[in-house]
C-alpha cells in the first residue's frame, strides 16, 4: 500500500497516545480532505472540544455542522446516539423523553461490555453507509481505548450469537473489516517511549481486532540542522572549538547546533525502530517535521498535502 491509497478509504480512526497531536492531525486530514473537493465529516469521540479548538470553530454538538467549505464536524453524545439508534433501528417514536426505558437503556450503555462504544460506533459507521460523505474521519479515543472501540462489533456478536442485535453488528463489522473501506491513522512522536507504546499499539491492533492499520503519522520530527554531507565538517568545527577557545565568538552558537543536531539524531533513531515494525503491519509512515509556532494545523495541512501527493 502507498501513502496516497489513505484517501481511497471511506472511514479513518486517528489514534494514538495522548500528546501525539491526534486531533491535531485528524483536524489537518480533515481539512486537507476537503479542500480537494471532497465532503468530509469529522467526529470527536471524547467530547472534550479538543477538536473544536483545533478547526478554529465553536463548540461541536451531535448534529454535524458544516465548520468549512465541504468540511462538518460533530461530537459523539452517548445519549444522543442511544435516541437515534432508537429512532432509527427499534422503530419507537420519541418525543420529549423515554422515561423508564431511557433510564434501562442508559444502564444497560453503561454497564454491558460494548455497548457505549457500539452507539459511538455504530452512529459513525451509519454515516458511512448513508453515503452523505466521501470520507468520515473519526478523532477516536486514546490508544489505551481505541482496540476496544473498533472491535465492539465483533466483541458484541461473539456475547449476542443471534437475533436483531447480531444482525445489526454484522453490517458493522463487515465495514470496519474491509480494509478497502476503513483504516486506523495511528499518531505517534520519535521519541523513545512514544516509539515503544505506538509499537505495543500496532500489536494489539494486529492480535485484538480486524481493523486495517491505513498508516502511522510520526508527528514533530526535529529538522536537520546540519547536512549529512557537512556532518564530518561539523565535527571538527565543533571539537576545534571546545579545545581552544571556550569564550569563542561562535562556541555558543556551535553547542547550539550541536544540540539541536544530537536531537535530530536521537529522533530518526526512534523513527528507524517504528519504520521496522509498521513494515510489518504493513502500513506507510508519514514524517511531519516539528511546528512551534504559528497556524499549526494549516502547516501540517500542507505538510500532509505534500505526503499525500
Amino acid at each position: 500500500m502507498t501513502v496516497p491509497d489513505l484517501l481511497s478509504r471511506r472511514l479513518l480512526f486517528v489514534t494514538g497516545k495522548g500528546g501525539t497531536g491526534k486531533t491535531t492531525v485528524a483536524a489537518a486530514l480533515a481539512r486537507h480532505v476537503a479542500s480537494t473537493g471532497a465532503k468530509v465529516l469529522v467526529v470527536e469521540m471524547d467530547e472534550k472540544g479538543a477538536l473544536a479548538a483545533a478547526l478554529g470553530c465553536g463548540p461541536l454538538s451531535f448534529e454535524p455542522a458544516e465548520v468549512a467549505p465541504n468540511l462538518s464536524a460533530m461530537a459523539m453524545n452517548t445519549e444522543h446516539s442511544l435516541r437515534e439508534y432508537i429512532r432509527l433501528f427499534v422503530r419507537m417514536p420519541i418525543v420529549t423523553t423515554l422515561g423508564p426505558l431511557a433510564r434501562i437503556l442508559d444502564f444497560v450503555a453503561n454497564a454491558a461490555p460494548g455497548v457505549k462504544e457500539i452507539l459511538a460506533v455504530g452512529k459513525v459507521c451509519w454515516e458511512v453507509r448513508e453515503r452523505r460523505w466521501d470520507l468520515v474521519i473519526v478523532d477516536a479515543e486514546a490508544s489505551g481505548h481505541v482496540v476496544a472501540q473498533v472491535d465492539a462489533p465483533r466483541s458484541l456478536a461473539a456475547l449476542v450469537p443471534v437475533g436483531l442485535i447480531r444482525d445489526q453488528v454484522r453490517w458493522m463489522q463487515e465495514m470496519l473489516s474491509d480494509a478497502s473501506t476503513t483504516g486506523i491513522v495511528v499518531t505517534a512522536l520519535a521519541e523513545e517511549i512514544a516509539v515503544s507504546e505506538t509499537v505495543a499499539l500496532l500489536d494489539r491492533l494486529a492480535a485484538d481486532t480486524t481493523v486495517a492499520v491505513a498508516t502511522v503519522v510520526c508527528n514533530r520530527v526535529p529538522a536537520s540542522v546540519v547536512a549529512e554531507a557537512d556532518d564530518a565538517a561539523f565535527d571538527a568545527l565543533l571539537a576545534r572549538s571546545r579545545a581552544g577557545s571556550a569564550g569563542g565568538p561562535l562556541a555558543a552558537p556551535l553547542e547550539l547546533v550541536a544540540v539541536a543536531a544530537e536531537r535530530r539524531s536521537r529522533a530518526m533513531g526512534h523513527l528507524r525502530k517504528l519504520l521496522e515494525r509498521s513494515l510489518r503491519v504493513p502500513a506507510p509512515v508519514i514524517v511531519l517535521p516539528e511546528v512551534r509556532t504559528g497556524a499549526v494545523v494549516e502547516r501540517l495541512m500542507d505538510d500532509l498535502a505534500g505526503e499525500l501527493s
